[in-house]
């Protein structure tokens, strides 16, 4: 393991750089960039604000990727992308993290040439990096799948493995590892 060559707070925009939501870390070969993005909240009071969060992350991105940059993105982004990404998608979908504008937005991400290292290695149903404090949620494996590593689909030869850990207590959400060549 090696230390970065310089660590970034923020994405140079004020009004998410205020909330302390992401941290980069740049190396040689690549900018590892750590977000831990808005929830839409239950009444969708800050849905405006996560598809704005979400935008500037798109474009700051991108820019970075135009200037020969490899991106590797990760952290919990308050949204399960798929149907195979919950356990009960049909009684969520008017639910903040599955919402349709998160969803469309992670689409979008995706057709920018973004890669789903865990479903790069993980194409079947039931691995979730979320489960609600209720009893016996987690037990039974009612889940969100939230916390995510993507990277430029041009940095997706480095990919080794992408894999979950539930069984690593102490969080409502589990870790997420992304091991690269």
């Amino acid at each position: 393991r090696r230390e970065p060559d310089q660590v970034i707070e923020g994405i140079g925009i004020p009004e998410i750089d205020s909330e302390g939501r992401v941290l980069q870390a740049d190396f040689d070969e690549f900018r590892l960039i750590n977000a831990y993005f808005p929830n839409s909240q239950r009444e969708h009071t800050r849905l405006g604000y996560k598809i704005d969060f979400c935008n500037a992350m798109l474009e700051h991105v991108e820019a970075l990727r135009k200037k020969g940059r490899h991106v590797v993105l990760c952290g919990d982004f308050n949204i399960a992308h798929r149907e195979i990404d919950l356990r009960n998608p049909k009684e969520n979908v008017n639910n903040a993290g599955f919402l349709p504008e998160e969803r469309a937005w992670l689409d979008q991400f995706e057709r920018a040439g973004y890669v789903d290292t865990f479903r790069n290695f993980t194409k079947d149903p039931g691995h979730y990096t979320w489960w609600s404090y209720r009893p016996g949620v987690r037990a039974r494996n009612i889940g969100w799948r939230l916390d995510y590593f993507w990277v430029n689909a041009e940095f997706r030869d480095r990919l080794v493995s992408a894999r979950h850990q539930p069984e690593v207590m102490g969080s409502d959400h589990c870790p997420v590892v992304l091991d690269l060549r």
